[in-house]
């Protein structure tokens, strides 16, 4: 008996759907891209339940015959390629001849069609995969695709769909995306019966970017421009810092034109921001990357969201040049000097070692610039401040320069004796290091052991039990302290967050956040997506303490904010709640999202990197940290201390 045998059309197709349909978006997404490739300008997207009961897209596009609307239907039915080498070359959005089929397998489908050249145009009607009627009907010329009931013969992928709310969201993205993707293709959605969102042709990108996202977002957007020949060219626009999220949600990437998720494009993107954005926050991005059709490969999916570059690296690399010129442009990164491109930045900060000119003094006081040390401690220390570095601290100098004299012919008594006339000369002019310069040459040396293998995170019942004493900041974003087993590090900015945290979560439990008025009240539109997202929990933000009010259209204006968050803040917090409403915590737990707006409020009031701290703000941030539910870590998981005991350090000095 025969165990192989070949599958019946209906049952592949079905298959075929799984890779194809995986929501009502992939519906909505595969019938866009159809009626922009047959070179709509007008396109509109009616959708009732979510996709559940209907998903209809009209346009204006050039339309089909009878014959061709029967055969749409069929599994590899596509006009777009007709050679094994077309493979190689294409440029139309949509060309597996996959959709159709798949779509209609798994739905009600009603196509109605109309060329110019015809009288009438045609009506096919399709139930699971299975013909039933084919008319004549009445309409302009272009396409009208109704797809009802997804998933009414497949009973198991019904089941697995989402909310409503959460296929409402993913549907106006994917519209979002390819409204963005073509601002000369005006765009309507309605969501039962009521608008979400309807653009006009614009002229440009920035001006599409205005009708979906208004002006407050437009005043953050840099211009990027750049690219090289044969590799890829990059345009559009990158936030300012300021304009931040706290996910990828607003970050849009087209390979020529193709709307698509991509690594190599989002890791060029977090390359160009290198320094310039905190860990954990991104930009909003519209990237547009045109690429040689010869350089990609589009067929590697059966949705057509991810391509593969055959340059990678070359393309993530012109990308974060792009983003980088932009960045500099705007005076937010040094500019660059083109013939530097490429060479590594640790090249071009400094000279190699002992290849520039430098004091003796100076080499051995440099740590100071690095870290800051009250003067009430250092008294302990060293004396008043200034006495951390003192003649104890040079001994050993004039042997390292016996070393250097006889490595370079130098000789090594006028070396020393030439040293310590400067260090004299100084004592007596009290003059703030400037002797003159001494010339070294390269001298080979061992490198310093790292300790980073010696660092470890803290145990809780290790540091709740101990008195943490701090001695100094760090690049003014670290404290410095002390505890009876070693030295500890502690991360100023997310222990101050923790802090926050726990205050706001105990608020939450008993009473709603206090809130303090805006002197002008902050108007934010919202995206599509954003506006569904802000219909679930706009009850629930006045009691986290925001004063909202909707306005015309997608348009909300905050009059409101908990007390502790920033005024300047209040636009990023409210994008960032929203932002977090979407994927599947729609109609999760409540406590979800009000552990993380404590998290966003406790992250936006906490002190700063780069912040300077007195010893007793030091002190208070330490004993109110282990205070907390949980000391050693941030609400976001990070680890908020780390230790470096006495038994690392005597073991990194081979002491034991």
């Amino acid at each position: 008996m025969n165990k192989i045998s070949i599958l019946p059309d209906n049952l592949a197709n079905q298959i075929a759907a799984g890779e194809v349909v995986e929501r009502p978006a992939s519906v909505i997404k595969e019938l866009v891209e159809n009626a922009i490739d047959a070179g709509a300008t007008r396109i509109q997207i009616e959708i009732e339940l979510g996709g559940r009961r209907l998903m209809r897209v009209s346009d204006n596009g050039s339309g089909m015959v009878r014959d061709d609307a029967i055969l749409a239907f069929e599994r590899h039915a596509t006009s777009k390629i007709r050679t094994l080498e077309d493979l190689g070359m294409i440029a139309t959005l949509g060309f597996r001849g996959e959709a159709l089929a798949s779509i209609a397998s798994v739905a009600k489908v009603e196509l109605v069609t109309k060329v110019a050249e015809e009288t009438a145009a045609v009506r096919v009607i399709i139930e699971g995969g299975r013909l039933i009627d084919v008319k004549d009907a009445a309409r302009d010329t272009g396409t009208t695709i109704s797809v009802r009931d997804l998933f009414f013969n497949t009973p198991a992928r019904r089941k697995f769909m989402r909310s409503e709310a959460t296929e409402n969201y993913h549907l106006a993205g994917i519209v979002t995306h390819y409204a963005l993707a073509h601002p000369e293709i005006a765009f309507t959605m309605t969501n039962n019966g009521r608008e979400v969102l309807r653009v006009s042709p614009a002229k440009d990108l920035r001006e599409r970017a205005f009708q979906i996202f208004g002006a407050g977002m437009l005043e953050s957007l840099l211009p990027v421009s750049g690219g090289r020949e044969f590799v890829a060219k990059v345009s559009g626009y990158v936030s300012a810092p300021r304009e931040r999220r706290t996910n990828r949600d607003s970050q849009y990437f087209f390979v020529n034109q193709r709307y698509v998720r991509d690594k190599t494009i989002a890791g060029g993107l977090l390359e160009g921001f290198r320094s310039v954005l905190p860990h954990g926050v991104y930009p909003v991005a519209f990237l547009f990357v045109d690429v040689p059709v010869e350089e990609i490969d589009v067929n590697v999916h059966p949705a057509k969201t991810e391509i593969r570059f055959r340059r990678n690296e070359a393309v993530k690399d012109v990308i974060a040049e792009a983003i980088r010129n932009s960045l500099a442009r705007a005076g937010i990164l040094p500019d660059t000097n083109p013939e530097e491109e490429n060479i590594p930045s640790e090249m071009l900060s400094s000279p190699a070692p002992f290849e520039r000119e430098e004091t003796a003094e100076q080499m051995s006081i440099a740590f100071q610039h690095d870290i800051s040390i009250d003067r009430s401690t250092a008294a302990s220390i060293g004396g008043d401040g200034s006495a951390v570095v003192n003649a104890p601290a040079l001994q050993n100098v004039p042997s390292f320069w016996n070393e250097a004299a006889e490595q370079t012919g130098t000789d090594a008594e006028s070396v020393s004796f030439d040293f310590e006339a400067r260090v004299e000369a100084r004592s007596e002019t009290e003059s703030a290091f400037a002797p003159a310069p001494v010339m070294l040459q390269a001298i080979d040396l061992p490198p310093l052991n790292s300790a980073a293998k010696l660092v470890r995170s803290v145990d809780i019942e290790n540091i709740a039990s101990s008195k943490v004493r701090p001695l100094a900041q760090l690049h003014d974003s670290f404290i410095v302290a002390v505890d009876d087993e070693g030295l500890l590090l502690v991360d100023q900015h997310v222990a101050h967050e923790r802090i926050l945290f726990d205050k706001f979560r105990r608020k939450e439990s008993d009473r709603a956040i206090e809130s303090q008025n805006l002197l002008l009240p902050e108007t934010v539109d919202l995206t599509p997506a954003q506006s569904e997202a802000f219909k679930l929990v706009e009850d629930q933000l006045g009691e986290l303490g925001f004063g909202l009010m909707q306005l015309s259209g997608r348009t909300v204006a905050i009059k409101s904010v908990p007390t502790d968050v920033p005024p300047a803040e209040a636009r990023n917090l409210f994008a960032e709640i929203l932002d977090v409403v979407e994927l599947e915590k729609r109609g999760n737990a409540k406590s979800t999202l009000r552990d993380h707006v404590a998290a966003s409020l406790a992250c936006k009031a906490a002190v700063k990197i780069n912040m300077k701290l007195t010893m007793e703000k030091m002190q208070w941030l330490i004993d109110r940290l282990l205070l907390t539910s949980s000391p050693t870590t941030c609400p976001h998981g990070r680890p908020v201390i780390l230790r470096l005991s006495m038994k690392d350090i005597e073991r990194g000095f081979h002491r034991t």
